[in-house]
């Protein structure tokens, strides 16, 4: 009976994937033999694998597309066997003419699908009736996570609840991968929906909606359809057809394979260089093998002759020795007879003694010119500082000099004022006099030179100040080079001690994912947190870069207007509502940073940072953070 069967089949160990055609044919055997009931009475069948469950009485095509729903999805394979073998029993041998017919009128077949059916790309399926309550004013439902968890076995990638300004909309948008898993994965999603009657169709035909789940896969007309859920489509998805998609993957795989054939050959030519060098190092190698061989013949060679040319040295040396032997013999005697000769002069001493007496006098002459002499070197010796301390003060005159300059560019104004004053007397004074007033001619004359002379003084600060303006754009030119050779040659340095100095470079527009952390520590379990933190800080680092999304509006603070964060934007509030406000203010503080250093490109900027006073670094703070940590290192070294 269809009771014991269930039972026997409950204690049957589990099937495999790949048992699943064995098991389905036993079923399907079974069936026919009868063990397990399935027709009722005319119009009224039951699944005798679905004990319990709230739904007993099927019609013959609501039981024929339930069994085929569920043996094409994801459910364990024992499950899809069984009613692998029911829809087959069903189609095989209770379908007769009359109630196909009978069939075919109440309930007429849906269209198949073609080629040209548009889907939703990456493919995504809607959820509707979510349940919803009122709380604070606001719409709540459950969270994507929560209906993610309940979809696991259609493997969804996310579930993203829709809202609006009155909270949770009770619908949802369910992702699936872009590939052909995924899409496999979506159709079980639909199907299985279909068999339990709760498709797009009886969504719109029941008017009593209950408290069921309703999903289908996104299509054209949802797509093109107005509120959150098409919104959200056309934000996130495109239109394809099967076959769009068919022949892009074809289109990616020709490419694919065109790169591999174009490495390939790469990679062909590179070893046939490589074989060229090959030989060209044997050969090389060889050559010089020959070349060692007739290297050591000759330094054998070499060997031997220098063998023989020390032989002769040292006999040449015995030689040598005699002979001096000899030569002392004869010197010997030549002492001899000196010492004979000191005897015969040891008389004239006292003659010695009057000489050495001499010798004595012309060395005081001597030693008194010496001191005159180490009087004139140290006269010019304090010449030599004298010209130093000239040198100091002509140094200290040039400054005054520059001083000077900078002063007259002040002067610049009163000098144009004093032109303009002696121009207007010089044309009082063509106006008061005439030619036979000597006087005012004379005073003319003077006023012009005066006039010519604050010209030409003019026009000497001008030139001054043009020059003291290049050097100031050249010095700032050459400070913001330094920042970035700063930049370029220290980022490992300062970016590893980041953490633990005042000093260290801060990419301007990045996520701080600790928010992120301390969030997905009291929303997941302890293994899947820090995953869950870095896909999160991840998605949100795209969404930054993402030129359409500029959640910001104009203010004017007195004469300025400046940009501030929307706080009523609807991604900010969605991030706000499920991770919290320490992960909100991690955005916006990147989001401004973002739009301050880098607001056309959209990616990060690398900046010399003071930590410890939350500011850009002057160049002062990083050298001397610099030679600090070199002579730490010297003294380390020195130890």
């Amino acid at each position: 009976m269809a009771h014991g069967n269930s039972c026997s089949d409950s204690e049957e160990s589990e099937v495999s994937d790949t048992e699943i055609d064995d098991y389905a044919d036993a079923t399907y055997v079974k069936l026919k033999e009868g063990v397990s009931k399935v027709k009722y009475d005319d119009n009224a069948y039951k699944c005798p694998f679905c004990i319990g469950k709230k739904k007993q009485i099927y019609n013959f095509k609501d039981l024929l597309q339930h069994a085929t729903g569920i043996a094409a999805s994801n459910r364990k394979a024992k499950e899809k066997a069984t009613h692998q073998a029911l829809a087959k029993f069903l189609k095989t041998d209770l379908a007769d003419r009359s109630l196909s017919l009978q069939v075919a009128v109440l309930h007429p077949p849906a269209p198949q699908r073609d080629k040209d059916e548009k889907f939703v790309w990456p493919w995504k399926g809607v959820v509707v009736n979510v349940p919803t309550e009122l709380k604070d004013g606001r719409r709540v439902g459950e969270s994507g996570n929560r209906l993610k968890e309940q979809l696991s076995r259609f493997n969804p990638l996310r579930v993203h609840p829709l809202w609006n300004y009155k909270g949770h909309t009770g619908n949802c948008i369910v992702e699936f991968s872009k590939d052909w898993n995924g899409f496999k994965d979506a159709m079980s999603f639909e199907n299985y929906y279909e068999s339990e009657r709760l498709s797009k169709r009886d969504w719109r035909e029941r008017k009593s909606k209950g408290f069921e789940l309703y999903a289908w896969v996104a299509r054209e007309d949802d797509y093109n359809g107005v509120g959150p859920i098409a919104d959200h489509l056309r934000r996130n998805g495109d239109l394809k057809t099967v076959n769009d998609v068919t022949i892009e993957e074809s289109r990616k795989t020709d490419k694919l394979v065109a790169n591999l054939a174009n490495q390939i050959e790469a990679k062909n030519r590179h070893l046939h260089e490589l074989e060229c060098k090959y030989n060209e190092t044997t050969m090389s190698l060889n050559t010089m093998m020959e070349q060692r061989e007739q290297l050591f013949v000759s330094y054998n060679e070499e060997i031997k002759k220098m063998q023989q040319l020390a032989r002769d040295h040292s006999r040449k040396i015995i030689e040598e020795n005699q002979n001096l032997r000899s030569e002392l013999e004869h010197k010997r005697s030549e002492l001899d007879d000196r010492s004979q000769q000191l005897n015969r002069m040891a008389n004239q001493n006292n003659i010695d003694k009057r000489k050495l007496e001499e010798e004595k006098q012309r060395n005081a002459v001597k030693n008194s010119s010496l001191a005159l002499a180490e009087k004139e070197q140290k006269k010019a010796d304090e010449n030599v500082l004298k010209l130093v301390e000239e040198h100091k003060r002509e140094k200290e005159d040039a400054l005054k000099k520059i001083l000077q300059l900078e002063k007259q560019l002040d002067a610049k104004q009163k000098l144009e004022l004093e032109i303009q004053q002696l121009k207007g007397q010089l044309q009082v004074m063509k106006h008061m006099g005439g030619e036979e007033d000597s006087t005012v001619i004379q005073k003319m004359e003077e006023l012009t030179g005066e006039l010519n002379e604050k010209i030409e003084e003019m026009e000497a600060m001008e030139a001054l100040n043009q020059t003291l303006v290049v050097k100031e754009r050249k010095s700032n030119d050459e400070l913001q080079e330094a920042r970035k050779e700063l930049i370029s040659g220290l980022t490992e340095l300062l970016t590893s001690r980041a953490g633990r100095v005042h000093i260290g470079i801060k990419r301007m527009g990045e996520i701080d994912e600790k928010p992120f952390q301390v969030a997905c520590r009291l929303k997941f379990a302890k293994g899947d947190a820090e995953c869950q933190a870095a896909i999160l800080s991840s998605k949100w680092q795209d969404e930054l870069k993402n030129p359409d999304w500029h959640p910001f509006r104009i203010i004017t603070v007195g004469d300025n207007s400046q940009e501030v964060i929307k706080e009523d934007d609807e991604k900010l509030m969605e991030l706000r509502s499920e991770l919290g406000e320490d992960v909100y203010k991690a955005v916006k503080n990147a989001l401004l940073e973002m739009n301050e250093y880098n607001p056309s490109g959209r990616y990060t900027i690398p900046e010399l940072w003071n930590y410890k006073e939350g500011r850009k670094a002057t160049l002062k703070e990083v050298v001397q953070y610099i030679l600090k940590q070199w002579k730490s290192l010297k003294r380390k070294r020195g130890n």
